[in-house]
Parts: structure tokens; sequence; C-alpha cells
């Protein structure tokens, strides 16, 4: 599982992190965050995927509407959120590994509010693991890995090894809260 703590504590960069890190790596990593989200919904229904859990800390400052900037998120809302994030930095990675340089974000995230079942999360998390593995398999032989960009900006800069890890280590930071949001609305089942 990849840990950026470090990096957010200001103790090492990205590519020490993530520097040894190869495509094959990377698969085994993107595979291991959709498996994990998939074990941890294992036991859920229907009913889970839109449980409102009890969540004070809650706030997205990115919201589309400041009414939402401070709502609890539904599972559902979490998984979109989750595979928007690792898709579009595995599709940016791989134009990056291509020698393309950064032109801008590249992200789509499913609306939440559209996802209401288990099988639409289960769906989602399958169609994003084959989206991102088929990107690492997009990159070349000889990936252009001297080629580094900021993340966002002033952010790290990483190659494309260090923005695809990014995207799964923002995935696997999400995993407690996938972990919390089970425990409640299975508790409240009773």
């Amino acid at each position: 599982m990849i840990d950026l703590q470090p990096v957010i504590a200001g103790t090492k960069t990205v590519a020490e992190v993530v520097g040894d890190l190869t495509q094959d790596d990377l698969t085994r990593e993107t595979n291991a965050l959709i498996y994990r989200m998939l074990e941890l919904i294992a036991e859920c229904d229907d009913a889970d995927v839109v449980f409102q859990p009890t969540d004070p800390g809650a706030h997205d400052p990115a919201a589309a509407d400041a009414a939402e900037a401070h709502i609890a998120w539904t599972l559902g809302h979490v998984v979109v959120h989750v595979t928007a994030g690792g898709e579009e930095q595995a599709f940016l990675a791989a134009e990056q590994a291509r020698g393309v340089a950064f032109h801008g974000r590249s992200r789509y995230e499913v609306p939440w509010e559209t996802v209401t079942t288990l099988a639409q999360v289960r769906a989602r998390l399958e169609e994003s693991r084959r989206m991102m593995l088929a990107c690492l398999a997009v990159w070349p032989d000889a990936p252009h890995l001297a080629l580094e960009e900021e993340v966002w900006p002033g952010g790290p800069r990483v190659n494309a090894v260090g923005r695809h890890a990014i995207g799964l280590a923002h995935g696997f930071g999400h995993l407690a809260q996938i972990a919390e949001i089970v425990r409640q609305s299975r508790g409240q089942k009773g």
C-alpha cells in the first residue's frame, strides 16, 4: 500500500517514497486498491450505498454547491470520488510516460447522486480498475521518467510513476473512510 505520509509530513519527497516502483508494481498496487475496496463492501447492500453517515469533520472545499461543503459523504460518493482521482492521475501519468507535458486536468467524476446501488458501486470499481490498468499498458517500453511536472499548482513535482502512485495513494487514504461508513451503516441495522 502506497503511503505518502512522509511526503505530507515533509520528511521525504514523492520520488523518495515511490521512486523505485515499476509499472508492474503500479499494476499490483492498482489491483490491491480495488480489491481492498471490494473487500470492505463485500457484505453491503443497496441501503449501505446511500446511507448518510455521521462525520463531524466533513469538509469539501471543492464541492460544486456550497451547501454540500460540509455533508458527510455516502459510500457511493466516496467511491466515485476515489475512482475519478485515480483515473485522472493514471491518464495523466500515461501521457507523461509518453513524453507529453502536462496540459490540463483530465477528470470526470460520475455524479454521486446517481450511484444508489451496490451493483453500481461494484461496476464503478471494476470499470475504474480496467481504465487505470489500461493507462499503465499504454506506457512506452522506455517511459520518459525524466519528465517531471507539478501534480497540482504548488504541489510536488513527479514523474509518471509518481503521478500514478499519487492517484493510488489518494485512494488508499480513503479506505478508513469507507470502512467507517460501512461500520456505521451496518451498525444502525442492528
